[in-house]
């Protein structure tokens, strides 16, 4: 029996991801990124699959950075994908490696971010999930007093048909003067193209 859709980009995106290859590969482009997607308990939202996700740059020495949580579901129109802020996201910082520290996390705790929703598409000719902002929408939303707009958008799947190929995550999330349009943090040669190293266990609805 194939494995429902929404199921499937579950177990994709569950897991912690590395584009060291990229960045050795490309250093002046792309920075050395490692990006976690650790599944929330069921009851968070009680349906879909949840991920709390966070970043970081591996050469730095920072903490991990960019906290946030997305929710999958299955529409009549088709997947989609939520994202939802964390009141005091530094607070949650490295919880992607303590996942002990998330099993409280319930849904009116979060922060509603309404124009952050993607549409998500199933390629079955490449087995990968596309998510795109609808039409020429930036997800907006306030952080250090102000209001940020970013273009939201990944890709994920395996990197080719052959059995046991690694799955891939492509990133090209980008912030966004709205007055100009330009880019102003972001890849600018393309996708953070980041590589699984390990796979978490889904947590059943």
């Amino acid at each position: 029996m194939a494995q429902p859709l929404l199921e499937r980009l579950a177990s994709y995106l569950a897991g912690e991801f590395d584009n060291r290859s990229q960045s050795l590969a490309d250093p002046v482009w792309y920075l050395h990124l490692r990006l976690w997607h650790r599944p929330l308990p069921p009851s968070c939202f009680g349906e879909g699959y949840s991920f709390f996700i966070e970043q970081l740059s591996v050469v730095s020495g920072q903490p991990p950075y960019r906290q946030r949580i997305l929710h999958i579901t299955e529409r009549s129109e088709g997947l989609w994908g939520q994202y939802y802020g964390l009141p005091d996201p530094v607070a949650y910082s490295g919880s992607a490696t303590q996942p002990d520290r998330l099993a409280s996390l319930t849904r009116d705790q979060l922060i509603a971010l309404p124009q952050c929703g993607v549409a998500i598409e199933y390629q079955p000719t490449t087995e990968t999930f596309s998510a795109r902002l609808p039409g020429d929408r930036l997800c907006s939303f306030t952080a250090n007093g102000g209001v940020s707009y970013v273009r939201l958008k990944f890709d994920i799947g395996p990197e080719t048909l052959a059995p046991g190929s690694p799955v891939v995550f492509q990133m090209e999330d980008r912030g966004v003067d709205p007055t100009t349009g330009k880019t102003t943090w972001g890849p600018q040669m393309g996708p953070f193209c980041l590589v699984k190293q390990q796979t978490y266990e889904l947590s059943r609805v």
